[in-house]
């Protein structure tokens, strides 16, 4: 089956790879851009500063650019993929679902909504059946689906095996972003060179309440969120791209080095195109994993872990994902691919 999907904020650094991604896609085909009004009507390559180390599909740069409203996207496009500013998104995103579409969608408006649901598929792939709840209590035909923060993405998947195995009670994590996860005007170069900024707007929240509903348990009529505690520090640094996190997470049960390191190791992905097959990437070396030489594991999808410790009460290490691909544009296809799993498009 394929899927005619548009893409919303287009020329941005999400949307830009939202496109590396959808073309080619064995599912998905682009049926629609769409950016500000200064951008409608011009096409695609003459509306977009293109940033990515790839060139522009031929077929999505010839794309007459359209204003960012329903009117403005074929009724025939099944999907949406989001990455507008939040502010915007707000504001539009609940148009397009009033209007019928069903939109998975990488800002970050909405996501704590009691009846939106906030995937990562290999961890809560069940939640996407909140969209029953959804569509009931908004009355819309369309529906609204989330991926979570970037740096949430990177620290989840790893926590998650922990809970399972061993039971989470307290997480706390210190994060080292990369400039990319700002978008191309977010850090100024005067600002990151030889430089480090222990504030990111917004960030620390995010991870503390996103992590709980991504690790919560969903009833069939609400989530309840996880019980653990979660503290974060969020840190931009000079890479370009791949956060890098350092986390420390208290247990239920007292479990050694070579246990916790055996519970990621066996997270497999699931069966979506864009899931790879072996999730987590247990490093043996102490000083891995690195932004530069491991952000692109399993083509970006990945999650690489390693310096592992044991603490007094659980385990500290340090994970890494790229986080334009996993955690976001990547994030945001794959939830696509649920959707269409789950005969929801």
């Amino acid at each position: 089956m394929t899927v005619r999907a548009g893409v919303l904020g287009a020329t941005g650094a999400v949307g830009q790879r939202l496109i590396q991604l959808l073309h080619p896609h064995p599912n998905f085909e682009i049926a629609a851009l769409t950016a500000s009004e200064s951008s409608a009507g011009k096409t695609y390559r003459e509306a977009a500063k293109w940033r990515i180390d790839a060139l522009i599909p031929d077929e999505v740069a010839e794309i007459e650019v359209g204003a960012t409203t329903p009117e403005d996207v074929p009724d025939d496009v099944d999907l949406i993929f989001s990455s507008l500013p939040s502010g915007v998104g707000a504001e539009v995103e609940p148009e397009f679902c009033e209007a019928g579409y069903v939109v998975s969608s990488n800002s970050s408006n909405g996501r704590m909504d009691e009846d939106v649901p906030l995937i990562i598929p290999e961890v809560n792939a069940e939640h996407v059946d909140v969209i029953e709840v959804q569509r009931d209590e908004r009355g819309w035909d369309g529906a609204l689906l989330k991926n979570p923060n970037c740096s949430t993405i990177t620290m989840v998947p790893p926590l998650a095996a922990l809970d399972e195995a061993f039971g989470l009670t307290d997480v706390r994590v210190s994060t080292l972003q990369a400039v990319s996860g700002a978008g191309y005007d977010g850090v100024t170069s005067m600002e990151i060179i030889d430089n480090a900024i222990p504030h990111i707007g917004g960030e620390e929240q995010k991870m503390e309440t996103e992590s709980r509903k991504l690790l919560g348990t969903f009833d069939g009529a609400e989530i309840s969120l996880h019980g653990m505690d979660v503290a974060a520090s969020c840190n931009r640094i000079a890479t370009i791209d791949g956060h890098l996190e350092n986390v420390w997470a208290d247990l239920a049960e007292d479990v050694s080095v070579a246990e916790a390191e055996d519970a990621m190791a066996e997270v497999t992905g699931i069966d979506l195109p864009s899931s790879p097959e072996r999730l987590i990437k247990v490093f043996d070396e102490p000083d891995r994993p690195q932004p530069r030489l491991d952000r692109n594991l399993e083509n970006g999808m990945g999650v690489g872990v390693g310096g592992f410790r044991e603490t007094a009460d659980g385990v500290q290490f340090n994970c890494l994902a790229h986080n334009t691909m996993r955690g976001a544009a990547g994030a945001s296809v794959l939830n696509g691919e649920l959707l269409l799993e789950n005969g929801y498009l």
